[in-house]
């Protein structure tokens, strides 16, 4: 009886733990724990979370927020239990070199006279502005659980005033981190490139590339096999850079053709693809997206697209097309066909569009849907193979984070921190809206089951508990 009983419990705890095994694996097939690059796993604002928070405020549903110093708009990064991101810390500046004295008045005699003969007082001049403070960039992990710090490394130092200059939007930490099997590449444009591995410790740094930068630094690498690719589109000799991923070594540099945009420079984040068994990595510039092939930087096929500059957004790929927007200073969005070879221009656009194209969000294809938050704020749904416009309405306000989709349901943020979640459909239903109140342009990213939302002061993870775990 009692050997019985031994055995039927033994049999009911094997069964438990079956039981249990198979929950456990339902729940983390359903949980992101890899946000591996800018976008995610499909590099496209896809995430198979399920369960995620729809609603959330400075008090509600904040499993916790960690302050992060410095300044930077690298979207967070997942893997192992840890968030990975970058920063710019301004430096110490001597005063005496960092004073800026105004220019003394033109003498008199130097004043142009009135037509009486007699002379106005010469202007004061206005001081310039003082030059932007050199900077450390660092890379930062913070523990998931917690967001406390686990490592903050230093990379690079930017002193030169030129190599500084940014827009008043921007950082000189914008470009996210990308990571694969156990490294961590942070790209900070023309400051330079380094790899690390998860402990914090630098592996390699590159500086081989510089470019004379307009308005900061953007977009950010990609990984094909063996290689590190980015755009560096700066103000001249815009081009595309493959680095040897294990050393940092350059392997290919390719210049963009001349196009007949005067602005050179542009920051795009290259999508990769594979088409017909062939990869391809595609990078949109200034005047100009391409299909190069990842293993010497040669073109497969090209789209010109007259003057648009300074595009910012991601591509994304669906229905054997890419589609895109041609950036400053009215941006047309495109639909390409991507099986062509050469000059495609006239033949492999499919559709163009010029109403409420996004500057700076990426856009999001769903099924048959496209959809599109502009910068002012205005979200658009239209059918992805033909154009047909399905709604257009204002959801949000001044907007520069891109899309995301996770668990059935479309995840926008303005960039005052508010934010809306909508369901995909060819009306317009919102499900939520919330408020962090604080500056955000970054783009979200998933953790497990929660969000994470960098803003200008602080990283969020946004759960559906409240309180710090």
């Amino acid at each position: 009886m009692v050997g019985r009983s031994f055995g039927s419990l033994m049999a009911t705890r094997a069964l438990f733990l079956s039981f249990l095994g198979l929950c456990l694996t339902a729940v983390s097939s359903h949980a992101e724990s890899l946000w591996p690059e800018f976008r995610g796993p499909t590099a496209q604002g896809f995430s198979t979370a399920k369960g995620l928070p729809t609603e959330w405020a400075p008090d509600k549903n904040i499993v916790w927020r960690s302050e992060v110093a410095g300044k930077g708009w690298s979207s967070p990064v997942v893997a192992n239990g840890k968030i990975f991101i970058t920063t710019a810390v301004e430096l110490p500046v001597d005063p005496a070199a960092a004073e800026v004295k105004p220019e003394p008045a033109p003498p008199p005699a130097a004043v142009a006279p009135k037509a009486d003969g007699s002379r106005r007082p010469a202007p004061a001049k206005k001081a310039p502005p003082p030059p932007p403070k050199p900077v450390s960039l660092h890379v930062i992990a913070l523990d998931a659980a917690t967001g406390k710090a686990l490592w903050d490394t230093p990379v690079f130092e930017a002193k030169d005033p030129a190599a500084l200059k940014m827009h008043p939007k921007n950082s000189q930490a914008s470009p996210s981190v990308i990571y694969e099997a156990g490294r961590l590449y942070a790209h900070f444009s023309h400051h330079g490139t380094t790899c690390l591995d998860e402990a914090g410790k630098i592996v390699w740094t590159s500086q081989e590339n510089p470019y004379p930068p307009q308005h900061g630094t953007g977009g950010s690498p990609v990984l094909v096999d063996d290689l590190l690719i980015f755009d560096a589109d700066g103000s001249k000799d815009p081009g595309v850079v493959a680095l040897d991923k294990a050393t940092g070594k350059t392997r290919w540099k390719i210049a963009r053709p001349e196009t007949e945009a005067k602005s050179k420079f542009s920051f795009c984040t290259p999508l990769v693809i594979e088409v017909a068994g062939q990869k391809q990595v595609i990078s949109a510039g200034s005047g100009i997206v391409q299909a190069l092939n990842p293993k010497d930087g040669s073109e497969i096929w090209h789209v010109m697209y007259g003057t648009g500059y300074s595009v910012v957004p991601r591509p994304v790929f669906a229905h054997g097309m890419i589609f895109m927007s041609t950036g400053y200073d009215k941006p047309i969005g495109l639909a390409i066909k991507v099986d062509g070879k050469g000059d495609v221009t006239n033949t492999h656009v499919v559709w163009q569009e010029t109403k409420y194209v996004p500057h700076n969000p990426s856009m999001l294809v769903i099924g048959d849907e496209l959809y599109m938050l502009a910068d002012n704020g205005l979200f658009t749904c239209r059918d992805a193979k033909t154009n047909t416009v399905h709604f257009e309405e204002r959801l949000l306000g001044p907007s520069s984070a891109s899309l995301l989709y996770a668990d059935g349901l479309i995840y926008a943020i303005d960039e005052k921190g508010a934010s809306a979640v909508v369901k995909p459909g060819k009306t317009l239903q919102v499900v939520a809206k919330s408020e962090l109140n604080e500056k955000t342009l970054a783009s979200m990213a998933v953790c497990d089951n929660d969000l994470l939302i960098r803003t200008e002061l602080a990283v969020y993870r946004v759960g559906k508990k409240s309180g710090a775990e």
